[in-house]
């Protein structure tokens, strides 16, 4: 049997400071920066969520993490100052950010737990996650908030968690990545960044005149024509964290013929996590279901996107089939359908995304029926280090609606794995979780950790 512990397991007390804003060290451009087409679309108008928990280091003793990371927060602001603004709207919702400096909202903890006491749940869905990152009253908007949220909690233990929140449009995660190792570098001493941000949102916008020249199933209107596709009730999710070690991730490899050629781990984990989740949901055959996988452009010669750019860099096509396809087809057929999505990605197809944001007034993806995923497990997360070292765990905090995020752990035993958050209503939670079971049959059964938020 799968194990899991409840949020009832873990019972800590944190205190807060008042929150305060953190603003540029030194005076910063006061001017309107435009979003690109990519950026300001509807899917990325929300605030994610990012936790690190860090150990105790004798050698950092008598140093304190809320000082150093305020400081070089700080520091860090008068490079990437449009962080310290707020967006606004213009015409046809264009975002743009206003340079005001206002700053980026910062809170000072302590917590009276150890990472010790925490064990497993040093991973998504970690119980208590309210307490570690405050949500404060009219914090959470897209317009005039805060376009980032910092709260480092120290803990008993001598080591700490820092948690953030910030607002998509502005960055992706590889573009947050880049803004927190310039506040590591700040924090250890350099005056000015090793990668130098660049803005140039131009870069990912539409055409003149725009034109869609590509199928976007991603984006497509919604069909419900069985009336067997759930609209998800935020209010009613079970929220738990799967954890793939070696033999759950070779129990899964070895259902694929080798005709297949070569598949990434992510591939097959995310094939395996939408035939489960369209078999929990119970959908009808003939319905029409699909999965969007992030795809990163940074890094490939194709897009020419400088470095330094921290903007949304991404799309996330879409595979489509029949539910009874998926649900009745060997794990390969999954496979298959996203390695060709995949495939089809182009200059042309982000420029297609582009104009399509211009032209049907930046919509959002296709809810219904829809599973979107994104690898994380090489943004960088892992690698974030104030001066402590290394987190034991690094990486998106939970799952947001219908995303999953693909993330490296290690669990207490020392097994290195994929952890994926998900959220789904309890009774669908209850037969996924059947599922997963089932596909990884040949191992010990994937573990859980579970907590009702």
């Amino acid at each position: 049997m799968a194990s899991s512990v409840s949020s009832a397991a873990l019972v800590f007390t944190v205190k807060r400071c008042d929150p305060e804003f953190v603003r540029p060290a030194k005076p910063t451009p006061r001017e309107v920066k435009q979003l690109s087409d990519i950026d300001d679309q509807e899917g990325l108008r929300f605030q994610l969520p990012v936790i690190m928990f860090y150990p105790s280091n004798p050698l950092m003793k008598g140093k304190d993490p809320v000082k150093v990371i305020r400081e070089a927060l700080g520091k860090a602001l008068v490079y990437y100052y449009p962080f310290a603004g707020r967006l606004i709207e213009g015409e046809n919702r264009k975002l743009m950010v206003d340079c005001t400096g206002e700053g980026v909202l910062f809170i000072e903890a302590d917590a009276d737990t150890t990472l010790e006491n925490l064990g497993d749940a040093i991973q998504p869905m970690c119980p208590c996650f309210e307490e570690l990152l405050y949500d404060v009253p009219g914090s959470g908007g897209i317009l005039g908030s805060p376009l980032l949220f910092i709260q480092v909690t120290r803990l008993r233990c001598g080591g700490f968690i820092f948690a953030l929140r910030f607002n998509h449009t502005m960055c992706d995660s590889p573009g947050l990545i880049q803004f927190l190792n310039t506040v590591v570098e700040m924090a250890k001493g350099l005056s000015i960044p090793s990668l130098l941000p660049i803005w140039q949102r131009e870069l990912l916008n539409a055409r003149n005149p725009p034109q869609i020249t590509c199928v976007h199933h991603e984006f497509e209107e919604e069909t419900n024509t069985k009336g067997t596709l759930i609209t998800m009730d935020e209010n009613n999710l079970v929220h738990r964290s799967f954890f793939f070690g070696p033999k759950e991730i070779r129990a899964l490899r070895n259902q694929l013929p080798s005709s297949l050629g070569a598949c990434s781990t992510f591939e097959v984990l995310a094939a395996c996590m939408w035939k489960c989740r369209t078999i929990a949901f119970a959908v009808d055959p003939d319905e029409v279901v699909r999965i969007s996988c992030i795809i990163n452009m940074r890094g490939k010669p194709v897009f020419k996107l400088p470095s330094g750019y921290y903007g949304n860099a991404f799309m996330y096509p879409a595979s489509i089939t029949k539910a009874g396809m998926l649900c009745k087809n060997p794990l390969e057929y999954a496979v298959r359908l996203l390695k060709k999505s995949k495939a089809e990605i182009s200059q042309e197809y982000m420029k297609s995304v582009a104009d399509l944001m211009v032209i049907k007034g930046r919509p959002s993806f296709t809810k219904l029926g829809n599973y979107i995923v994104s690898d994380a497990q090489h943004a960088g997360f892992r690698d974030v280090d104030f001066g402590w070292g290394k987190p034991f765990f690094g990486g998106i905090a939970r799952a947001i609606s219908i995303k999953s995020f693909f993330m490296r752990f290690r669990n207490k035993k020392g097994e290195e794995g994929i952890v994926i958050p998900i959220c789904l209503p309890p009774p669908v939670m209850e037969r996924f979780e059947h599922e997963i079971k089932i596909m990884t049959k040949e191992a010990k059964p994937t573990r859980v950790i579970t907590s009702m938020l």
